[in-house]
């Protein structure tokens, strides 16, 4: 599994790797390109695991305005789904305007599961909008995602998430998020995180959170869990 897992993220490493520099020299007047990757000990998506509680790894690319206004890029994360996929491939596109003192984050992104078997809705549109104030060490974000259509034999779902943080210090920062998923023929739920991220060095982040829900169903993806992470920026 481990194998599979590293032998996947490395073909889509090299994948955002290769495209990346000449995608960044034809946008290079207009705009300015960053890069992401990073590792955890669990994938967690609104507080779920999508990886079965086991390690993940995940990598971007990310192409910005001049202006900060507009963005887009690839992206990628393993998984371990039930369609049999053990990688996920993404990529969207938004914007983040200022309104009324507030900052927006408004993006789709198409999500893709590499390999799924035959006849898995292997893929699926999501809508993003965020809006998110910060005051002195204060910060506070409302997340509301959609997608029309789910993979697998999900359909439509819709989640809505609160949180709130506090900049400790230059390097500490805490959050803590609550949100609620509704989902047309799948399991509906509340799920919650709270946790630490420490700025090692200007581009090195590490992260320990603790994520929970209240689904009473056997199995890793909605249990319980104490999640470590480290994430690279460039």
């Amino acid at each position: 599994m481990l194998r599979t897992l590293t032998t996947a993220a490395a073909a889509a490493t090299a994948l955002l790797i290769s495209a990346a520099p000449a995608m960044a020299q034809d946008a290079a007047p207009a705009g300015d390109w960053a890069f992401a990757f990073g590792a955890g000990t669990d994938n967690r998506s609104k507080d779920a695991s999508k990886s079965d509680g086991e390690a993940f790894v995940w990598g971007e690319a990310e192409w910005e305005s001049a202006s900060g206004l507009f963005y887009a890029g690839p992206g990628f994360q393993t998984i371990k789904s039930s369609s049999g996929s053990e990688l996920e491939l993404a990529v969207g596109a938004g914007v983040r305007p200022e309104v009324a003192g507030f900052d927006l984050d408004l993006n789709a992104t198409f999500k893709y599961q590499v390999d799924a078997v035959d006849g898995y809705d292997d893929g699926a549109w999501e809508f993003t909008a965020d809006v998110k104030r910060s005051i002195g060490p204060a910060s506070g974000r409302l997340r509301l995602q959609h997608s029309p259509d789910g993979t697998g034999s999900t359909e439509a779902w819709t989640w809505v998430e609160a949180r709130v943080g506090w900049d400790f210090t230059d390097r500490l920062k805490g959050t803590a998020s609550i949100g609620r998923r509704e989902q047309n023929n799948s399991l509906d739920y509340t799920g919650w995180n709270a946790g630490l991220t420490y700025a090692l060095t200007s581009n090195i982040d590490a992260d320990l959170r603790y994520h929970a829900t209240d689904a009473d169903v056997p199995g890793e993806q909605y249990a319980d869990a104490l999640v470590a992470g480290i994430s690279f920026a460039f």
